[in-house]
C-alpha cells in the first residue's frame, strides 16, 4: 500500500479527517459555521505539534521526510484554506446583513454579481493559502539542501494562523449586536495577503506553542459558551 503510516504522520492525517468533516457540517443541510470552527480549531491543534513529533524518529529516511513535508502542506491547504471558506459560505446561510442585502436586489443579476464578489474573496483567499504553502515547500526544501536542523523565521504569515484568527472573527458575534460576516470576509481578505507577504515571523518554540494552544483552548470554550448562553 502506498504511503507512510507510523506514528510521524498520524497527527497530519488526522488534521485532514478533521477538516474534511468540518468541511461537511459546514455546507450540508443547515450547516452552521461554529460547528466548522471546532474542526478548525482541532486541526490548529494538530498541525501544532505534528512536525515535533515527527522529528522523534531519528531514522526517518529522506523519502520519509519529503512524504511528512508534503501532505503536511496538502493537508494545511484543505485545513486551513478550503474550510475557513466553507465556514464563510455557511455564515451567508444564517446572516441577516446577507438577506437583507439579497432581498434589496431586485434582479437576478444583481444577485449573481453579488454572489459572484463574496465567492472571489474566498476563492483568492484559498488560492493565496495554496501560493503560501507552494512557495514554503520551496524555500524549505532548498533551505534543507544548504543547512541543518530546523527554520527559524517563517517569511510572511503562516496559513495555520488561520486556526486562531477566524474562530477570533466568530466569537466578536457574542460581543458586538452588528452581523460580522463582512468582518469575515474582510479578515479573509487581510489573511490572504498576509501570507504572501514577505514579512518575517518567528517560529514558536515549545512556550508559543502553547501559549497558542491555550488562546484555542479558550476561543474553543467561548464558542461553546456562546452557543449554550444565547
Amino acid at each position: 500500500m502506498l504511503g507512510y503510516y507510523d506514528y510521524t504522520v498520524i497527527l497530519t492525517y488526522f488534521s485532514l479527517i478533521s477538516a474534511g468533516v468540518g468541511i461537511f457540517l459546514c455546507l450540508s443541510g443547515n450547516g452552521h459555521p461554529y460547528l466548522g470552527v471546532f474542526f478548525l480549531l482541532f486541526c490548529g491543534l494538530c498541525d501544532a505539534f505534528d512536525g515535533k513529533v515527527a522529528r522523534t524518529k531519528r531514522d526517518r529516511t529522506p523519502e520519509q521526510r519529503c512524504f511528512g513535508i508534503q501532505i503536511d502542506s496538502l493537508s494545511d491547504l484543505v485545513a486551513f484554506g478550503v474550510l475557513p471558506a466553507c465556514i464563510g459560505i455557511a455564515m451567508l446561510r444564517i446572516s441577516p446583513m446577507f438577506r437583507m442585502i439579497m432581498h434589496r436586489y431586485p434582479h437576478l443579476w444583481q444577485k449573481r454579481l453579488f454572489m459572484c464578489a463574496l465567492g472571489a474573496v474566498l476563492v483568492l483567499y484559498m488560492l493565496a493559502t495554496m501560493i503560501r504553502l507552494a512557495y514554503f515547500n520551496v524555500a524549505e526544501q532548498e533551505r534543507q539542501n544548504a543547512e541543518t536542523g530546523v527554520r527559524k523565521y517563517y517569511t510572511g504569515l503562516p496559513v495555520t494562523s488561520a486556526s486562531l484568527i477566524f474562530p477570533l472573527v466568530l466569537l466578536m458575534q457574542y460581543v458586538i449586536p452588528a452581523d460580522v460576516t463582512a468582518m469575515y470576509f474582510g479578515t479573509a481578505i487581510f489573511t490572504g495577503f498576509a501570507f504572501l507577504s514577505k514579512i518575517r515571523v518567528k517560529k514558536p518554540g515549545l512556550r508559543g506553542i502553547l501559549i497558542m494552544v491555550a488562546i484555542g483552548a479558550v476561543e474553543c470554550a467561548l464558542v461553546i459558551l456562546g452557543e449554550i448562553l444565547k
